[in-house]
């Protein structure tokens, strides 16, 4: 509600002269300029979300146990980002459309046949208000849906070893869950069509479906009282008593993201470009090449032609980026210098074996010429290099 007068109204200019800019902003307002409002379902109903769980937990030594647990979860009212201005559409009453609809380009479009209930908007339709441009306004429209295993084996210190591992088996759907552009980027964050939120169920942009993590730390046992060296005493045994060394090993599936375009066929007027590409019927095989300079195919979608009236029929999150694996070490030495006073040295290694954890592709798989020529590209890593780190801490 910020963008809205009279505290910072954000306005659109189509068509502006370069020559123009930069815009005085103590001059009046250009007569042309259409304000882009934010707000607010004024009937916005309550989001509720009902959790579910049912777990087993069984101990099968003194010193380790295994759970298992199901959890499930069923959210409504859920707040997803409409552009509350659209143009009202027209639906196509028989499948496919006749070759007069709409008269502007034929029955197959981009190759594919238009079905009946496909939205159109024709060239030149005005918005709902033509005195205002797109909105962003929150509407309570939303569902989502979680199911989960989860599987955790956890072994206490027994011989100077603790162990747990965990994983997770979970599917994440929604038809929305990105309140703000920022929120995520692999998806946009409006619904595609508002006349059709549910063309947009399909995994949410936080879906991953399989995690993994393991975590070890195992007092070593060399020193006085323990099982190797216990024979050393002052110097020798200061310096190889008291060290314990850790391990965290994280692995997990990528997540799911949308193709997009750099333009809006649809007609609606929104330059924020939520409209999705076609499937393409004849593609066969995996999409997914899985190289940095191209992630995926961009031959498994079909291009809308400019201004052609239609939201394109591609599933939201219908693609999965890049997974991780991650491996933290670190040895740990703690030495008692009085009763109440220890001295802790730490030296913690992040990704160990210096993988490259690679981020989101390019979204963008058409521009109006074609297909981008950095479409399913990948500029940038989720996690860091190999990175070492020291540390003294004194503990009373």
């Amino acid at each position: 509600m910020d963008q809205n007068a009279p505290f910072n109204p954000v306005y659109s200019i189509a068509n502006l002269p370069v020559a123009k800019l930069p815009i005085n902003p103590a001059a009046p307002v250009p007569t042309n300029a259409l304000l882009v409002p934010g707000g607010v379902q004024p009937d916005m109903s309550m989001p509720t979300l009902i959790s579910y769980t049912l777990g087993i937990e069984q101990a099968l030594t003194p010193n380790t146990t295994l759970m298992l647990r199901y959890v499930g979860s069923h959210g409504y009212h859920e707040i997803v980002g409409v552009d509350a201005n659209t143009p009202y559409p027209t639906i196509c009453s028989a499948s496919p459309c006749p070759a007069a609809y709409p008269s502007n380009f034929p029955v197959r479009l981009a190759g594919t046949p238009v079905r009946a209930g496909s939205f159109y908007i024709p060239v030149g339709r005005p918005r709902q208000n033509p005195t205002l441009a797109n909105t962003w306004t929150w509407f309570s429209w939303g569902d989502s849906s979680y199911n989960a295993l989860q599987v955790d084996v956890n072994r206490r210190f027994s011989s100077g070893l603790s162990f747990r591992g965990v994983y997770t088996w979970s599917k994440a759907l929604d038809d929305g869950d990105s309140l703000n552009q920022t929120t995520a980027g692999n998806a946009p964050g409006l619904i595609s069509n508002p006349y059709d939120i549910k063309a947009d169920w399909w995994p949410a942009t936080y879906d991953v479906r399989n995690v993994g993590v393991v975590s070890v730390v195992y007092d070593l046992p060399f020193g006085k009282g323990k099982q190797f060296a216990n024979s050393f005493s002052g110097f020798g045994n200061a310096m190889i008593s008291g060290w314990s060394v850790d391990s965290i090993i994280t692995a997990l599936n990528g997540f799911p993201f949308t193709a997009q375009l750099s333009y809006n066929p649809s007609n609606n007027g929104d330059t924020r470009n939520p409209v999705r590409p076609f499937a393409n019927p004849n593609f066969t095989g995996n999409p997914i090449i899985g190289t940095p300079t191209q992630w995926y195919n961009p031959i498994v979608f079909l291009q809308p032609p400019p201004n052609s009236g239609f939201w394109g029929n591609a599933t939201r999150n219908n693609l999965v980026g890049p997974g991780l694996v991650t491996w933290d070490f670190s040895a740990i030495r703690n030495t008692q210098l009085r009763e109440r006073l220890s001295l802790q040295f730490r030296a913690e290694i992040f990704n160990l074996l210096n993988r490259a954890n690679f981020n989101t592709p390019n979204l963008i798989t058409f521009t109006p010429s074609g297909v981008s020529g950095t479409a399913g590209a990948i500029t940038s890593t989720s996690t860091t290099a190999r990175q070492v780190q020291f540390a003294l801490k004194l503990i009373w």
